[in-house]
């Protein structure tokens, strides 16, 4: 064991002291810092502090009728002026003393028709959001505090499964998104650190490095060591990606009230993480398989394209997902180890998985995941064997079953 470890260790050194490896790793949270500073700058740095203006044609707003703004509870307001005609906003508009004027018409009340003026650019999103709260706080003005209150927090939609076990709201966003990151994830970063392992194996194999190697270990443990040093890469960059993520929801929270009320996701979190390394060890013994069979990294990739097309075919019935989660075709790629990650985890944001396909395609990935590994060292030893030589499709079923390959 100790010697999976060393080799472990080496791959991941290796691994991480790469340039494509940083650029990839840290890009991601400059990317992230990036949007976020401009997104803020303009979120802020684009608000106009004037007042708003309006007349009132209605009697809606009048003092008499219960005219509270800014509204309570708001972190952020703006200063309302009521003017008696629309020559006198329209005035005030022109010397720029308001950044614009709502009109609410004499029969608002029955058609609910509001007209909005402004000079060059409409005020903020949450501006107008805020005068729309106090037309709603306004016509209920003369009900209970509950009503009111009521009135401007508006609805909240939550989605529930018919046996209850599986509800979305509007704080629970990260729960839809989460998976469908990780799905990405999984074919972006997992298949090129893959990738990175069959063009190990290959060029090992051609520069005979892989024949002093295996003078000192297994090919199993050689597989092995190798699987779980570039799983380690891939941990990595999911840990610094989540801190940087972490840390952009925490900073953004202080201007997008949505952030706030986020909830971590820890039943995706915990199916992402429970399907992942089985997944992985499933690619790393397919990637070795292949690169043990060929004899140049060209021959490997035009292979290795394939597969990973295979692992990536979820994505193909992404309409069906999102319209029927149920699907018998969905409950197939659920069951087929290849596919079972990338669509279990878009499932799990949709509906509610039955146990027994959770419990039937994790064992059938392990089990794939062990037997590909268990393969890889087979056909490993074989490859080397043929130094030079393509290993047939007969070649590699020979060495699987343990007997001298044929070309």
């Amino acid at each position: 064991m100790r010697k999976v470890w060393l080799l472990a260790r080496h791959e991941y050194r290796r691994m991480v002291r790469r340039r494509s490896f940083l650029l990839g790793t840290l890009g991601v949270p400059l990317i992230i810092i990036v949007v976020m500073v401009i997104s803020i700058a303009v979120s802020v740095g684009g608000d106009d502090d004037r007042p708003i203006g309006c007349v009132d044609l209605s009697g809606v707003l009048s003092p008499a009728g219960g005219l509270r703004f800014p509204l309570e509870g708001r972190e952020r307001a703006v200063d309302l002026r009521l003017f008696a005609d629309v020559d006198a906003a329209y005035d005030a508009l022109v010397s720029e003393e308001i950044q614009a004027y709502y009109v609410l018409p004499a029969d608002y009340v029955q058609s609910g028709k509001v007209q909005l003026y402004f000079w060059d650019s409409p005020p903020s999103e949450w501006v107008r959001d805020q005068f729309s709260d106090l037309l709603r706080v306004n016509l209920v003005a003369g009900m209970p505090a509950a009503v009111q209150q009521r009135a401007i927090s508006g609805t909240s939609l939550t989605v529930r499964s018919v046996d209850g076990r599986r509800e979305i709201n509007s704080q629970d966003w990260l729960s839809f998104v989460v998976p469908f990151a990780a799905g990405f994830f999984f074919v972006i970063s997992v298949m090129s650190s893959a990738g990175y392992l069959l063009q190990a194996v290959t060029t090992e194999k051609e520069n005979r490095t892989m024949e002093v190697m295996i003078t000192s270990m297994t090919p199993d443990q050689m597989i092995v060591g190798k699987a779980l040093g570039l799983m380690s890469v891939s941990l990595t960059q999911i840990a610094i990606w989540a801190v940087a993520v972490g840390i952009g929801l925490a900073v953004g929270s202080q201007f997008w009230p949505i952030l706030r009320t986020a909830r971590v996701p820890w039943g995706s979190l915990g199916i992402v993480a429970l399907y992942f390394l089985p997944a992985f060890a499933l690619v790393a013994g397919l990637m070795t398989t292949i690169g043990s069979a060929v004899t140049e990294t060209r021959q490997g990739q035009q292979i290795a394209s394939i597969i990973n097309l295979v692992f990536s075919a979820p994505f193909f019935f992404l309409a069906v997902i999102l319209t029927n989660p149920n699907s018998p075709v969905l409950v197939a790629l659920t069951l087929f180890p290849p596919t079972a990650f990338i669509t279990i985890a878009m499932r799990w944001s949709l509906t509610v998985v039955p146990l027994w396909q959770l419990a039937l395609s994790w064992v059938l990935l392990v089990l794939s995941a062990m037997g590909s590994v268990w393969i890889s060292g087979r056909v490993l030893r074989a490859g080397m064997l043929r130094y030079g030589q393509r290993l047939s499709l007969r070649g590699v079923v020979r060495a699987i079953r343990g007997m001298e390959p044929a070309g």
